[in-house]
Parts: C-alpha cells; structure tokens; sequence
C-alpha cells in the first residue's frame, strides 16, 4: 500500500495524514473484496524494513494501527471477516501486539474472508525462519530430510496453508516487489498502477481485477 506519504506532502501536509487518508482505502478494497466473495486479502501494512523510518512516524503508524483494530472490529465481525497477521508481532509494541491477538482471537471463527495483515514482515525473514523451524523439526526426528519438499515448506511459512497470491498489486508507480511474499509469488500475476494509495478506491480495484480476468496463467506450462 504505497504513496501515503508521497500523496500528502503533494498536499502540503504531515506524512502522517497520507497514512490516515490510506485508511479509507483500507476500509473500501476490504469491502469490495468481500463483497465479490474473494476468499484472502493480504495487505502490506508495516515491513521489516520500515523501522528505519522516523521514530515519529513509526509510533504515528502504530497509533494509527491500534485505531483501526478498535474501530473495524464490529465490521470484521458483521462482515464474517478472520484477522490474521503475517510477520512477527513479538517486536511490535506491546499494547499493539495484545490487542491484534485479542482481535485474532475474536474473529478467528469467522468463515466468509480472511484479512490478512503483514506487519513486521519481510519475505527474506519469512524464508529465514522456516528454515530454523524446518531445521528444529529435523534435528527433534520429528521431519525427515526426505520429507521436505515445497509443500511442506511452505507449511512453516507466515501464510501456513493458505493459496499462492493469484493476483498483487502495487501502487504509486513503483516497479519493484520490497521484500514481500517472495516464496509465494513465484506464479502471481502482477498489477503496477501509478495511483498513490489513499487515491486507490473501488474502480480501482475493479479495474486490477478486469485486467487480472484477462490474463492467460499457464503456471509455466
């Protein structure tokens, strides 16, 4: 979810209202997605990388993290929607960190989308540390070598048991991946749009969706 900053200081404005602005975009894509019955929302929230920021920033990012969980949590629950989180939440502040597991707690029983948070994320981590987790099962006899194959890694990543991506968005022009998803994207189909994310509404979304219904995925076949 790209360009907050960028669409606020075109604006003349604190960054951080670029972030609050991106909250509606948030709210909307979520809606839509659910309301074209698509089954995992995955949205890049907060990156490893991110904590390189300005410290201010960064606490205006959690602050504004822990208002949506307050203020969502009825329409995760009226909309049947799971929270889930990818990354490492044990380097996230500590009300912050309780209140998402509290979140997760409540909806995990919600069956109709699953919203994905990656927070404290980064795909390289990802990959890191399912291989220590692989490795510990390795060395307890509990995995055999000859067991390992891509499924079974991919079990030990954030996403669990979840699909492959089908479709990634990137918004405010940029035509690079910043660490996201890097084992699960090898066959997504990707859409670059030049629009910042706190621009990024319903048409929008439908139109990466239509352009997405165009394309011809052979998974390398």
């Amino acid at each position: 979810m790209d360009g907050n900053g960028r669409w606020a200081l075109g604006r003349g404005l604190p960054r951080v209202m670029g972030h609050r602005a991106g909250i509606k975009s948030v709210r909307a894509t979520a809606e839509l997605a659910r309301e074209l019955g698509i089954q995992i929302l995955t949205l890049y929230a907060f990156s490893v990388e991110n904590w390189k920021r300005n410290p201010r920033e960064v606490a205006t990012l959690m602050r504004l993290l822990d208002e949506y969980l307050r203020r969502e949590l009825p329409t995760l629950m009226k909309n049947e929607i799971r929270l889930s989180v990818l990354g490492d939440i044990t380097g996230l502040p500590q009300g912050v960190r309780e209140h998402l597991t509290q979140v997760m707690e409540t909806t995990k029983a919600n069956g109709r989308m699953t919203l994905n948070l990656a927070l404290n994320y980064s795909g390289r981590s990802d990959i890191l540390q399912a291989a220590k987790r692989i490795s510990a099962e390795v060395r307890a006899g509990k995995l055999k070598e000859s067991e390992l194959t891509e499924t079974t890694f991919s079990r030990f990543l954030y996403t669990q048991d979840q699909p492959d991506p089908d479709l990634l968005i990137r918004t405010s022009g940029e035509q690079r991946i910043s660490n996201f998803l890097l084992w699960q994207i090898s066959y997504t189909e990707l859409y670059l749009t030049p629009t910042l994310w706190p621009d990024f509404g319903k048409p929008d979304f439908l139109k990466a969706l239509v352009d997405y219904q165009q394309r011809e995925r052979r998974f390398g076949a």
